[in-house]
């Protein structure tokens, strides 16, 4: 997490309808998983008293929202245009998962709340913790080559559910083996915080020499990259010079 997008070159248009439709495809995938991990997480967590189960089927609403806005960007001709508005609700999605995750966490650490033993949740988190760093990895070297922030985003999202399935299922397998009722609120305050990082990077990588439109030939970023004495240096088209930050932090 964290890798800087960078400007890349020129797509001929048949690998551009490829990666497109891999998108979609992907988010489609992403979806659809998030909806029936969101039904048997609530369902599980409300048979066993977990908040940390109900909170990471909530979590998976969440994640139904940002491939939603993704879906909703690429589902346009011209999806470039879409990007400011979907990057900004991504980042939403981001900061309400983080302001959920730290009410829950803080409120589980305070009553000393402790569930029932939820076997169902365990293989949940498990079977999640397999299935989502493939997904996470698939959009995000398929956005990456567009030069999709969006699609980037939206796999960062993926990634994070990832690390709320492992918190789940260590914290759900140490309170049921050790009896550490407090290892899941207080690794899950550690994942707000990533996810807060994250929100801050989606929100301001609409402002951040969006890739997408450095793409079309028409564009200023475009002409800049073209024509600047610089073109051929990381960074070069980037009329804000964040993309060159980016290219040599690197």
């Amino acid at each position: 997490m964290g890798a800087a997008l960078t400007i890349p070159s020129e797509l001929a248009p048949g690998r551009r309808r490829v990666l497109v439709t891999r998108v979609r495809w992907l988010v489609a995938a992403t979806i659809a998983y998030n909806v029936a991990e969101a039904a048997v997480a609530i369902t599980a967590g409300a048979a066993a008293s977990s908040t940390a189960l109900i909170a990471f089927g909530l979590d998976s609403v969440i994640e139904v929202s940002s491939a939603a806005a993704v879906a909703w960007q690429f589902s346009a001709t011209d999806h470039e245009r879409r990007e400011r508005a979907a990057l900004r609700i991504i980042a939403v999605s981001f900061f309400a998962l983080a302001a959920y995750v730290t009410v829950e966490a803080v409120q589980a650490l305070a009553t000393g709340h402790r569930p029932d033993h939820s076997s169902l949740g365990m293989v949940l988190a498990a079977v999640s913790l397999a299935v989502m760093p493939g997904l996470s990895y698939a959009q995000r070297r398929a956005g990456r080559e567009l030069g999709s922030r969006t699609a980037v985003a939206d796999s960062k999202q993926t990634l994070l559910c990832t690390y709320l399935s492992a918190v789940l299922l260590l914290g759900l397998a140490a309170h049921s083996l050790l009896g550490w009722w407090w290892a899941d609120p207080v690794a899950a305050l550690v994942i707000a915080a990533v996810a807060v990082k994250e929100g801050r990077e989606a929100w301001r990588g609409d402002t951040c020499c969006t890739p997408a439109a450095a793409l079309r030939p028409d564009s200023p970023a475009a002409a800049l990259r073209a024509d600047s004495p610089a073109a051929g240096r990381p960074g070069a088209g980037c009329a804000d010079g964040c993309c060159a930050d980016e290219a040599v932090a690197r």
